[in-house]
């Protein structure tokens, strides 16, 4: 394989999130008194870590959201997740490749670490990350689409950035991962081939992956 480290980013990626996550989080800001559609969420929220909804809701409307939005945003979805989320097609393969060759890899996700923990225990998934391969926006100042999550992400993992790929099914992460000098790999399963043009190459199945990388 021609990286030192594969970064996944989470949702969308490794665990079949997007649309869960994405339709309550329509459904709570519309309730909260701000209509917003399936199609809203995803093309402004999708690959964000949660202050981008509180900003852009504050920028749009000159309202703050509730302080306890996030906490039952979360609680939401973590219910959702137990009765039906499930790993994206092709991901437990693609670890077990990687594995198997010796190919260090970690996930960096835009949600927090009680989220991606929480997904990856309820899919099974938690088999192939422990804490030493899990790093959230949580741990950086700013998310994506700013670089220092994937940055801080190879950094802790001691390698190099132009040595890194990076998986990625959103805009900002492909942006992102371009602005950390990285290759990166467009996901197109949810996200229609546009959105991700930066993207080192785009592909619409993750058993496509390990030969992308070889």
């Amino acid at each position: 394989m021609r990286y030192d480290l594969v970064i996944f980013d989470n949702d969308g990626v490794l665990v079949d999130s997007e649309p869960i996550s994405n339709k309550l989080l329509a459904a709570y800001l519309t309730e909260m008194g701000h209509p917003t559609s399936y199609e809203d969420s995803l093309r402004d929220y999708m690959g964000a870590a949660m202050h981008r909804v509180h900003d852009l809701v504050e920028e749009r409307t000159g309202q703050r959201l509730p302080a306890d939005f996030d906490d039952v945003f979360h609680q939401r979805v973590f219910a959702a997740f137990e009765r039906e989320l499930a790993p994206v097609p092709g991901a437990v393969g693609v670890l077990e490749k990687l594995a198997a060759d010796g190919v260090p890899y970690c996930v960096a996700s835009s949600g927090s670490h009680e989220r991606i923990r929480v997904g990856h225990r309820t899919t099974g998934l938690d088999k192939w990350f422990d804490d030493g391969r899990i790093f959230s926006s949580q741990d950086v100042g700013r998310g994506k689409p700013a670089p220092d999550l994937f940055l801080y992400a190879a950094q802790r993992m001691g390698v190099a950035p132009e040595r890194c790929a990076v998986v990625e099914d959103s805009p900002l992460g492909v942006r992102a991962a371009v602005a950390a000098g990285m290759d990166v790999y467009g996901f197109t399963a949810m996200t229609p081939a546009g959105r991700l043009s930066e993207a080192t190459e785009l592909f619409s199945d993750m058993r496509e992956l390990p030969d992308l990388l070889s």
